[in-house]
């Protein structure tokens, strides 16, 4: 699958790039403000670990039942458009964070959750194939690599917003304390919708997705279905089970650090965020030169194991630091599996695309399921979750993606 479209001109997609950039770093932001709640939700309402991880599932579950909507209003509106559209969503659902902390109510804060998981839905569905297909394929992972470091960078910043803000410990907070924050987040997000109506974001088409340029792309020409692509179904399995554990990755640190009682948890967030920022540098460097996309899948899969495995084994006072370990395993996954699963889809780019956003609720299953070992098993043994998803992603990269129907 290449780009066929009328992009900057002479390949340059800096500006583009750099748009796109500042969409993800929101993405990540707004998943960013759950590491924050889970303990604070879990203290002011005085509910269990397994409850408290709802939030995230219900920011999560938005997925499901978005993702295809979402691809259909890309369909008629475009790109840019479905932008600025998914961040007028995402205001509505930060505001109604507001009234939930006022009331304590645990179902507002999951309506609230559920609303933002919308935005996140109708924006993940426009920039992740924009990206993709915004280039040669080839190099798609590298692109990938660059809005990673911006997504995952975004994630510690808003618990440590919020705590810079609020100016207490996370310990201390009460929910009440979280409306001027909020209120702020929710200006930049409306901002953040108009400067994507007012971009000059050029629209993207991959190889073979316009009926007259079928023949772009042979293999998905005499397709009649998107379930006619074993690696694409394949992928969106990857996917699910990818999401879920960077998730946990990313999202479990504040929570893990105040059950093993470390001073300023919020801090701990960093530690996930640094090793997956290395591994996309090294992505930015070495994809396509030095490897491939599906290599650096396995590589990195083969980290990840490794590192889910000292998780649980380490003793609890250092093993929270090898929480870096697994999401530097995690850093490329993303980056490689949107690539390897859209290649070849022609015509059903957008439908492709809806699959993997529709996976994207893996980060509704697996932390919950995590927050409930948490209660039954213990914080450290809940990280268990993670190996056997690991394992399945390593499967994709060695020979899943490959699998192909005549």
């Amino acid at each position: 699958m290449t780009n066929n479209s009328t992009t900057a001109k002479g390949n340059n997609y800096l500006f583009p790039m750099m748009v796109i950039g500042l969409m993800f770093f929101a993405i990540g932001f707004a998943l960013g403000i759950n590491s924050y709640l889970i303990p604070l939700l879990n203290k002011a309402l005085n509910i269990t670990s397994g409850e408290s991880y709802l939030v995230i599932a219900a920011t999560f579950s938005a997925f499901l039942i978005f993702g295809y909507p979402a691809s259909l209003v890309i369909g008629k509106i475009g790109y840019k458009n479905t932008m600025a559209l998914s961040f007028l969503m995402f205001a509505v659902g930060l505001y109604l964070f507001i009234p939930s902390a006022k009331m304590g109510s645990l179902p507002l804060f999951l309506c609230a959750s559920f609303i933002s998981g919308m935005g996140n839905t109708f924006l993940q569905a426009s920039v992740n194939p924009y990206i993709t297909i915004l280039g040669p394929i080839e190099s798609a992972a590298k692109r990938m690599s660059i809005m990673g470091i911006c997504n995952k960078l975004a994630w510690p910043v808003a618990p440590l917003f919020l705590s810079l803000v609020i100016g207490k410990s996370v310990k201390d907070v009460q929910l009440t304390d979280i409306t001027l924050p909020f209120y702020i987040i929710i200006g930049v997000f409306l901002l953040l919708g108009v400067m994507a109506i007012l971009s000059k974001l050029p629209e993207v088409k991959a190889a073979g997705e316009d009926e007259d340029s079928a023949e772009d792309c042979p293999y998905a020409a005499n397709k009649t279905s998107i379930w006619q692509f074993p690696h694409l179904l394949l992928g969106c399995l990857a996917l699910f089970l990818y999401v879920g554990v960077e998730t946990v990755s990313l999202g479990t640190l504040v929570d893990y650090a105040n059950s093993l009682n470390l001073p300023n948890a919020a801090l701990y967030a960093w530690i996930a965020p640094v090793g997956m920022v290395i591994g996309y540098l090294c992505g930015t460097i070495f994809i396509p030169k030095y490897i491939n996309q599906a290599t650096a899948l396995k590589v990195c899969s083969i980290i990840a194991i490794i590192g889910s495995i000292l998780v649980v084994l380490a003793p609890a006072a250092i093993s929270i630091y090898f929480i870096s370990l697994m999401a530097l395993g995690c850093s490329l996954m993303w980056p490689a599996l949107w690539p390897l699963a859209m290649t070849d889809l022609g015509k059903f780019t957008k439908a492709g695309s809806s699959l993997l956003v529709i996976a994207i609720v893996g980060g509704a299953v697996i932390p919950t399921v995590f927050g409930f070992m948490k209660d039954l098993f213990g914080p450290q043994n809940a990280y268990w979750i993670c190996l056997p998803c690991f394992l399945y992603i390593l499967y994709y990269g060695l020979s899943g993606y490959k699998i192909r129907r005549a």
